[in-house]
């Protein structure tokens, strides 16, 4: 099994690059560049730049090269100076600026991911255990509810009754009076209320998904010969639950960690410009705006990263999970 992931973290190096190469590519695909963009800001603010003046500022920026040679800059500086650019918007470093909101951007996707999973498992199995019940019926149309209901409308709606019934919308991630303040227990104490809202709206829809395939995966699993064995062995229902088809079911539960993790990295970019959340989405929506292509490109990197990553969790859960699959592993 070792051998399997040293191979594929070797594997992981030219995916990440080609993947790298087409998206800088894709950034630039757009008319016009960065330079062109801030120039129509400027001259909406009725300041108008010449072109001598947007050709010296190309220049300058190095967006003058052809878009290969800039890659190959932007990948050399990655590689030996670990140096991702710098952002034209915000004037600073690249880095500088995903370490700004990436901390509040990793806690909000953990604490939600933690939420679907801690949810929707142990509803998905009451829902098999339990089929046809009344909770089964509550919990399938909550689910398909939470499915159909885009993000921005659900965060909008729960903004509303937050408002109405406790006077407060929880915009943002903290309050007014510790948005600069220190860190302390009142600051966390305000955080963990503000996020209430968006680990409901961004976890929702997952966590309806995930139930209903935990609920498919036992029902399918319930009824197989060993369960059916450990039953007349006179084991308890706790026990081979808990041993057989439960353990069987998390398979396909397992193996969808590394997109549901990027899933709600990406997919709450609509939700956090809704609730005003100072995490990664808006500040990668309004760089590919502004084609910010270095911030844009790393931010994407760190996806595409994160994706292969997330993958290679779900492959040594599942051979954890798997007897099966550790025998492939040990084969290969």
């Amino acid at each position: 099994m070792l051998q399997y992931i040293v191979r594929r973290i070797i594997l992981v190096i030219p995916v990440v690059i080609f993947i790298s190469m087409i998206v800088f590519y894709i950034i630039q695909l757009p008319p016009g560049d960065y330079v062109s963009t801030y120039a129509a800001k400027m001259s909406v603010a009725g300041d108008v730049m010449t072109q001598q003046d947007m050709d010296e500022m190309r220049a300058s920026l190095r967006l003058d090269q052809p878009w290969f040679m800039q890659y190959l800059a932007w990948m050399k500086n990655i590689v030996f100076n670990f140096d991702f650019g710098y952002s034209f918007s915000y004037n600073r470093p690249v880095m500088d600026v995903i370490a700004q909101y990436m901390g509040l951007t990793i806690i909000v996707s953990l604490v939600t991911m933690a939420f679907t999973y801690a949810v929707a498992i142990p509803i998905g199995i009451y829902c098999a255990v339990r089929q046809y019940s009344i909770g089964d019926y509550i919990f399938s149309a909550i689910g398909f509810l939470g499915m159909a209901t885009p993000h921005f409308l659900m965060a909008i709606i729960l903004m509303y009754l937050s408002y109405v019934y406790f006077g407060d919308p929880l915009l943002g991630l903290f309050s007014n009076e510790f948005v600069n303040a220190g860190w302390s227990m009142d600051k966390v104490l305000d955080l963990l209320k503000h996020m209430i809202i968006p680990v409901l709206v961004i976890g929702l829809a997952n966590t309806a998904e995930l139930i209903r395939v935990m609920r498919g995966q036992m029902l399918d699993e319930l009824n197989k010969p060993n369960v059916v064995t450990a039953r007349s062995k006179g084991l308890s229902e706790t026990k081979i639950l808990l041993k057989y088809p439960t353990r069987a079911a998390m398979n396909p539960i397992v193996s969808t960690i590394g997109w549901s993790l990027t899933s709600i990295f990406t997919g709450s970019t609509i939700t956090a410009i809704v609730l005003n959340l100072p995490i990664q989405g808006p500040v990668m929506y309004n760089a590919l705006l502004a084609q910010d292509m270095y911030l844009a490109g790393t931010w994407l990197l760190f996806m595409a990263v994160l994706t292969v990553i997330g993958t290679l969790i779900s492959d040594i859960l599942l051979a954890w999970l798997d007897p099966k699959i550790r025998t492939e592993f040990r084969g290969t």
